[in-house]
């Protein structure tokens, strides 16, 4: 009974494992983990894990997500992006909260939470406000 139990538990995770490359489009509603190469838009409700050797290229939307691995392109995360100690990012960042370990590498703009959107409407503000004088 356990090892078909384990086998359903497998089943929830989509899985691009090391050596595999894929162009397109990725939407799924579960948690997925890359360990080869992508390069499109992926979009899941889940979980999305980028191993120490995988790869994305391009827009990626979704709940949580934990990065080892390279990141080319733009980051929505709607709760915790971990950034480990590994992982190399190129691109925008919009999430919640946001974890980074030292050691990791990011290039690029970084927006987080509520406070963000205070932030830019301030800066539109005092920047009507310099216009007028």
């Amino acid at each position: 009974m356990a090892k078909h139990t384990e086998a359903i538990t497998d089943m929830g995770i989509n899985r691009i494992v090391e050596g595999t490359s894929i162009e397109g489009e990725i939407r799924c509603e579960s948690n997925i983990r890359i360990d080869g190469s992508f390069v499109g838009n992926l979009t899941t409700k889940g979980r999305l894990v980028i191993g120490p050797a995988g790869r994305i290229e391009g827009i990626v939307n979704c709940q949580n997500a934990e990065i080892e691995g390279l990141v080319k392109g733009k980051l929505y995360v709607q709760q915790m992006l971990s950034l480990k100690g590994t992982a190399k990012v190129e691109g925008d960042i919009f999430t919640d909260k946001l974890a980074v370990e030292p050691g990791s590498s990011f290039t690029g703009a970084c927006n987080m939470g509520a406070k963000v959107k205070e932030m830019k409407k301030e800066g539109q503000a005092d920047a009507a406000i310099s216009a007028a004088q």
